[in-house]
C-alpha cells in the first residue's frame, strides 16, 4: 500500500496535477457519463446510473491507459504512485469505487492526493507539453 511510502517526496519526473485541472477533467466526464446514462435512465430523476458509468469509464480508461477523456483534454493521468506506471483493472477499479463516493477524493494531503489515490496507490499528474 501507498500509506508506506513517504508522501512528502514526489517521485522523479512526476508533478502532481493542480486542482484545477483535476476538477475540469472530472467535469468532464462527469458530462460525458451524464449523456451516456442518459440513454438507458434519467439522469435528473435519479443520479445513480451516471455514477455507474463514471465508475466504469475510470476503471477502463484509468486502469488501462492511465487518462480518461476528460484527463486527455486537460493534459493530466493518473499513475501508479511512486513508480509512474498505469494502475491495472483491480487499482482503477478501487480507485474508482472511492471516487464514485466523492468524499475520499476531497480530503487532500500536501502533493493534491485525494484519500482514494493514496488507498489505489496511485497519483493525478500533469502531462508534459510535447
Amino acid at each position: 500500500m501507498a500509506a508506506s511510502v513517504n508522501e512528502s517526496l514526489v517521485p522523479a519526473g512526476l508533478e502532481p496535477a493542480g486542482f484545477g485541472p483535476r476538477l475540469a477533467a472530472l467535469m468532464i466526464d462527469w458530462l460525458l457519463c451524464l449523456l451516456i446514462a442518459s440513454l438507458y435512465a434519467s439522469p435528473f430523476k435519479v443520479a445513480w446510473p451516471a455514477v455507474v458509468v463514471l465508475v466504469l469509464a475510470n476503471t477502463f480508461f484509468v486502469g488501462l491507459f492511465g487518462q480518461t477523456p476528460g484527463m486527455r483534454v486537460m493534459r493530466v493521468s493518473c499513475l501508479s504512485y511512486p513508480d509512474g506506471g498505469v494502475l491495472g483493472l483491480g487499482r482503477g477499479l478501487l480507485r474508482a469505487a472511492l471516487l464514485g463516493l466523492f468524499v475520499p477524493a476531497m480530503i487532500l494531503n500536501s502533493q493534491g492526493r485525494g484519500v482514494h489515490d493514496r488507498i489505489a496507490g496511485s497519483i493525478v499528474t500533469s502531462v508534459p507539453r510535447s
